[in-house]
This record gives C-alpha cells, structure tokens and sequence, in this order.
C-alpha cells in the first residue's frame, strides 16, 4: 500500500483504520459470547522458536481477566516461562468463520490455594488435578491483552 500516491483524504481513512486495528484491546459485542465456549487453542513459543498449540480450558473472570490453569510439566507452561508472548485463539465451533484473536503476554503464578482449580471445576464439572503427576504444582496463567483481532468473515 503506497500511502504517499494516495489522495490526502483515503489517506487518512486508511490511517485511521490501521490505528483503530492496532489499538484494539477491547473485546467487541459481537464476539463476548465466545468468552463462554468450552475450549480455546492457547499458542505459545517453543523452545525451538516454533510455534507450539494446545487445546486448554479457560476462564474468563468477572475482572476481565483470562485465566488458563496448568501444571509445571507441561511444555506449555515451560514456553511461558522462558517466552510470555502467547495467543489464546477461540473458534465459533458453530460458525468457524468467526473467531476471536487473543495476543499478549503471560504471567505463570503458583496457585497454591487451588482458586482457579476450583473455579475450572465449576465451570467443566472436572478436577483438573487429576492429571498431575505426584511432583507437579498447579499454576495461573493470566493472559494480558495487547491485541484482540475478532473476526467474522463474511459478515
């Protein structure tokens, strides 16, 4: 796109439209219903650099908050670690040309208390503990929000 040979008006039409997509942190209308779908695919960084994807419960608190609960054996939970940047992709499973885009970093704390274990369970009726090995601890990921792409295409 050559900005330059452009009349001055398309010009900034085009401007204001590339700002208000990279601004977009919030979660449109449209698209808060996917908040509530039972899995979404949570990216991450591997160790090789390459992209590594798993399908995760999550929750999405009353804070606005998007809350993933993992155990410390996981390569996922290794990769935030070392790598915070990650996306949290959730597919409209009825329409999958609409989807939510959820790009940002990540802070892995202890959740010593089982807080969001408990609210996993409330929410998929599931102990996710029972997946852990005998060493494993559980942990918090909490996603921070730098960029939210929602799509429908053919809307």
């Amino acid at each position: 796109m050559n900005l330059i040979s452009m009349p001055e008006t398309t010009c900034r039409n085009v401007a204001a439209s590339l700002y208000r997509q990279m601004a977009m942190t919030e979660i449109p209308e449209s698209h808060r219903d996917l908040l509530q779908s039972d899995v979404a695919t949570l990216a991450t960084i591997g160790p090789d650099g390459r992209p590594q994807l798993s399908e995760v419960w999550f929750i999405y608190d009353d804070a606005g908050s998007l809350l993933v609960s993992l155990n410390t054996s996981r390569q996922k939970t290794k990769n935030l670690q070392t790598r915070p940047q990650c996306c949290l992709f959730i597919l409209d499973l009825a329409k999958p040309s609409r989807y939510l885009e959820l790009r940002g970093d990540a802070v892995v704390t202890p959740d010593m208390n089982f807080v969001l274990v408990d609210k996993v369970r409330q929410k998929y009726g599931a102990d996710v503990r029972m997946h852990d090995g005998p060493d494993d601890l559980r942990v918090v990921v909490t996603i921070s929000v730098a960029k939210v792409n929602a799509i429908n295409v053919g809307a």
